[in-house]
């Protein structure tokens, strides 16, 4: 039985029965052999970004994400190698603490199952 590829790899480069070698020029994830920047669909960009269509949608508007270009009236890619960048960004801003991150719920607001005070007075 041979084994299949992951879908990540089948992204990041043709799949080759052996894994022990490299194919020859191979430049990284954003390129196929022929040097050549990789575009990508949104069936693949949902397997590396796993956001809501409308999520990207709306960052893509507001300039927070890579912009999408029709290749045909009815193919929309992305440029892999702006997704990869922007990704490596978002994480760098997370772990320096630069990221935007939702506040909790505040628990004293709820109408059901109320937190019960904490200062010890009982009503």
């Amino acid at each position: 039985m041979t084994k299949k590829p992951s879908r990540v790899r089948i992204l990041m480069m043709p799949y080759q029965d052996d894994d022990d070698q490299d194919p020859t020029g191979y430049a990284g994830p954003a390129t196929v052999l022929t040097g050549l920047p990789r575009t990508i669909r949104r069936h693949e960009l949902r397997l590396i970004v796993p956001l809501a269509d409308s999520t990207i949608y709306e960052m893509e508007k507001r300039g927070e994400f890579p912009r999408r270009f029709n290749l045909s009236p009815r193919c929309i890619v992305w440029d892999l190698e702006e997704v990869e960048t922007w990704l490596e960004a978002r994480r760098q801003a997370c772990f320096e603490g630069r990221a935007k991150i939702a506040p909790g719920p505040d628990v004293n607001q709820r109408k059901t199952r109320p937190v019960k005070p904490t200062d010890g007075s009982a009503d």
